[in-house]
């Protein structure tokens, strides 16, 4: 009887190492990451933004109900690439952990320590049998006792700080744009700028204010804040 080739079967669970020491549905997540809508994140030492690309995914959809960026407390933002129910629900519970953080000390919770707390469950779902990695890349944006902090969290559980980090399909674009233009001096409003134009270097057609998000936090208030549609028009 014939079982086909070797490598053939060891992505049909998620308890399977390959022969290479690969986890292939953890590498199928990453993919999924990959095709995800372009999500740009940038700090500064005047604080803190994230950039995402807004597609009218049909035209009976009403687009004002799409929405990438979500404030999980006053002093943080997010926002992610991937499967977007992914998403949902692990921002959901950034939420919950960010208030029971903030009930138990009486004070706001660091980001790092949140951004740690949802990679222990994205790593806990690489390696139990019956489940799936979570399709999505989520960046924390916000400001702390550290100052300005931007984390990303990948599918596999691993998280890392960034100046500057872009998730989606057109990621490679922007960070060669970033890595040319990136300045930690920047003002809030040149790093948002920056954002901006890194997205309209990857994208073909030219880019308008009701294809953006923009969420953006200040040092000098330290509350996170999505932009509305006149103060994005603003930045053009």
């Amino acid at each position: 009887m014939s079982f086909g080739p070797p490598a053939m079967g060891y992505d049909r669970a998620i308890t399977i190492f390959s022969p290479d020491g690969r986890i292939y549905q953890v590498e199928y997540a990453f993919e999924a990451v990959r095709r995800g809508w372009t999500t740009i994140g940038i700090k500064s030492k005047a604080g803190a933004a994230v950039v995402v690309e807004k597609r009218k995914i049909s035209p009976l959809i009403d687009s004002s109900t799409i929405q990438k960026i979500f404030k999980v407390d006053d002093h943080i933002g997010v926002t992610f690439a991937g499967i977007a129910s992914d998403g949902r629900v692990l921002i959901d519970y950034a939420r919950v952990i960010a208030l029971q953080h903030k009930f138990l000390y009486d004070e706001p919770i660091p980001i790092e320590y949140l951004a740690k707390q949802i990679c222990d469950i994205k790593q806990a779902y690489t390696q139990h049998a019956g489940v799936r990695p979570f399709g999505v890349a989520i960046i924390f944006a916000g400001i702390d006792y550290k100052g300005p902090q931007l984390f990303m969290t990948e599918p596999s559980g691993r998280y890392m700080s960034y100046y500057a980090v872009a998730l989606g399909e057109r990621s490679q674009i922007v960070t060669e744009y970033l890595e040319k233009k990136y300045k930690y001096e920047l003002s809030l409003k040149e790093t948002i700028k920056l954002g901006i134009d890194a997205l309209q270097k990857a994208i073909e057609e030219k880019l308008l204010p009701e294809n953006l998000e923009i969420g953006y936090i200040s040092v000098e208030d330290k509350v996170f804040r999505i932009a509305s549609i006149e103060e994005i028009s603003s930045f053009f």
